[in-house]
């Protein structure tokens, strides 16, 4: 999210500069880069920005097994639905969650590297 939102230049920065093997996305972000994206710039840029988020992401769509794990986290961190889904996913795949927010950061069982 912050990679399209931010208006701090040295955090888009740290974000492109950031290097790993692999990149996954939730499915939720997906949902919400577009919501955002609609709401703010209108449906083609929404398409657009979730256009070249595919391009760079393999996207995670949701099954039964994050969602069960999401419930656990949301109920015991008190996270809202999509930093709970966002969290399982990241759990489920093993997966370092780079972020800038600080929802994560008492989740014990992800990895959080920050931006």
């Amino acid at each position: 999210m912050e990679s399209f939102y931010s208006n701090d230049e040295s955090t888009i920065k740290r974000i492109r500069q950031h290097k790993v093997l692999e990149r996954y996305v939730s499915a939720v972000v997906i949902h919400e880069v577009y919501r955002l994206a609609l709401s703010r710039e209108g449906r083609e840029v929404a398409k657009i920005k979730v256009t070249n988020i595919k391009k760079t992401f393999k996207v995670v769509p949701v099954d039964d097994q994050i969602a069960q794990l999401s419930a656990e986290f949301r109920h015991k961190y008190q996270l809202s639905m999509g930093d709970s889904m966002i969290a399982a996913t990241a759990s489920t795949l093993s997966a370092v969650c780079i972020t800038d927010d600080p929802h994560f950061k008492p989740i014990k069982e992800i990895q959080t590297e920050w931006i």
